[in-house]
């Protein structure tokens, strides 16, 4: 039924197809978008849209104060299921990362027997909750050089959530 001429022509009309369908291609991004080398030219015609050189977008910035004043520490837990691959909430107990017992309030670097990275004692004294925020969204962006390899907790809620589990770990 098939022969060897019969799989040749299938092939090779396969390979013709393709063959137009790049061909096609790139005479079309040649017509439409000027791609024959003739330079740089104005548009023929322009239409004008009301408040189109105004396509910024607009970033709302929320104040961190507010947001830490509705933050619930029982949503904070389960943002913190996370950072338990290297952090315990146990006083002493350090893993990959310090414990993070007492955190919020506590000077930066100041847990005994882990080693920092300088770069993170370089950038803050103090664990406020101000400084947790900026940390806890990008700790390579707040402490470039950390060792803390986490990509950051984006949403600021959730942010809040977490450094009010925190805080309410310790007395």
């Amino acid at each position: 039924m098939f022969d060897t001429m019969t799989l040749t022509k299938v092939v090779g009309g396969l390979c013709g197809t393709f063959l137009v369908f790049l061909l096609g291609g790139w005479a079309a991004d040649l017509i439409y978008s000027g791609g024959g080398g003739h330079g740089d030219h104005a548009q023929a015609y322009v239409i004008e849209v009301e408040g189109g050189d105004q396509a910024q977008e607009v970033v709302e910035e929320v104040d961190f104060a507010e947001v830490m004043a509705t933050a619930s520490a029982a949503d904070g837990e389960g943002e913190f299921r996370p950072c338990k691959a290297c952090h315990s909430v146990e006083p002493g107990v350090n893993g990959a990362g310090p414990s993070l017992y007492g955190v919020v309030g506590r000077a930066v670097g100041s847990v005994d027997g882990f080693g920092y990275s300088g770069s993170l004692v370089a950038v803050a004294e103090t664990w406020d909750a101000e400084t947790l925020n900026h940390f806890l969204e990008s700790p390579s962006g707040f402490a470039p050089g950390t060792a803390m390899n986490f990509s950051g907790v984006r949403k600021i809620e959730d942010r809040a959530n977490l450094i009010a589990y925190l805080d309410s770990l310790d007395d």
